[in-house]
């Protein structure tokens, strides 16, 4: 009985860029709300991050990075008063990285308490707590500019 060796896999953690798309947003007044087109926006990155992380191996963080990019895009594109939005996603030393950038320096991107009867506000939060559950990190960059994301690739 012969064996064949097992051919090596290449590693799915291995530093790398994933994605790294840039669109533009339609520019409004702070009191009016982003038109449809600017919030299908977030359903295509979402939807290309589930995509690029299965096709890596990393579908077992694929929901958790989507529903990040989610909420980080839909802060940018709500909040921001910005135009263009760039979002990337790269692993690095066994951590996958998400950056948000809207380009606009704002001090709005902290974490909020919020009542139950609030229909939004809670997006920052959530982002905080899976980056605790996947032993990462969350922040602000380029005096808000940026915010990004950090989830721990090893295994629970």
């Amino acid at each position: 009985m012969t064996t064949t060796p097992a051919r090596p896999r290449r590693a799915p953690h291995r530093d790398d860029d994933l994605i790294s798309a840039t669109f533009e947003i339609k520019q409004r007044p702070p009191d009016e709300p982003p038109p449809p087109e600017d919030g299908n926006k977030v359903g295509v990155m979402r939807r290309r991050t589930r995509e690029r992380l299965s096709a890596r191996g990393l579908a077992y963080v694929a929901e958790e990075a989507a529903l990040i990019v989610s909420e980080l895009v839909t802060n940018a594109i709500v909040h921001s008063g910005g135009r263009v939005i760039t979002v990337a996603l790269s692993l690095r030393a066994g951590f996958l990285r998400i950056d948000v950038r809207d380009g606009v320096p704002s001090f709005h991107a902290l974490p909020r308490a919020s009542c139950d009867a609030d229909e939004n506000g809670r997006g920052l939060v959530l982002v905080q707590s899976l980056a605790e559950e996947r032993r990462g990190s969350w922040g602000v960059e380029d005096g808000g500019a940026t915010t990004w994301c950090e989830l721990s690739l090893a295994a629970s």
